[in-house]
């Protein structure tokens, strides 16, 4: 193979199984692997264009375009929980800044990455867009970690 070590993934419960996103984001499931090269450093990019929640108040859909960016410690996140998890806010009423920052959160506690940031990219509600970033630091030093590159909201010009 590509001499990477061998893992066990057993213990997962959503990979190569039929999963529906839990009822809520605490409900959700996050699962993860070890990192196939714990001694390497390298940026690992998720992207949610699609991201739903719902208003705390007025119980209205918000959507987002989220960006995660991680440099891996010992884990990685298994990618289908981390799907079902984000679905798991489609009917969950937060803020914009909740959703976002609680995502942050829950994959730290997870993986204890070297470094972690969000950008949440949210659509204009009331002619506003909102859009929320957070980082658990500066990034490490030697690792290529791309640009964001999401634009700013222009509406339609």
């Amino acid at each position: 193979m590509s001499g990477a070590p061998d893992h066990d993934y057993s213990g997962l419960t959503q990979l190569g199984q039929p999963t529906r996103p839990a009822a809520s984001p605490e409900a959700a499931v996050l699962e993860r692997v070890a990192a196939p090269h714990p001694s390497l450093r390298y940026c690992v990019r998720f992207t949610a264009p699609e991201f739903t929640s719902l208003c705390p108040l007025t119980g209205q859909p918000d959507f987002a375009h989220l960006m995660i960016d991680y440099v891996p410690g010992d884990w990685i996140v298994e990618s289908k929980s981390l799907k079902n998890y984000l679905a798991a806010f489609r009917n969950h009423g937060a803020f914009h800044e909740a959703c976002t920052l609680d995502i942050a959160q829950r994959l730290v506690a997870l993986l204890d990455p070297v470094w972690l940031r969000i950008g949440g990219y949210w659509y204009p509600r009331g002619g506003i867009p909102i859009d929320v970033f957070w980082q658990s630091g500066a990034p490490p030093d030697g690792v290529w970690i791309p640009e964001q590159g999401v634009q700013p909201y222009r509406g339609r010009g």
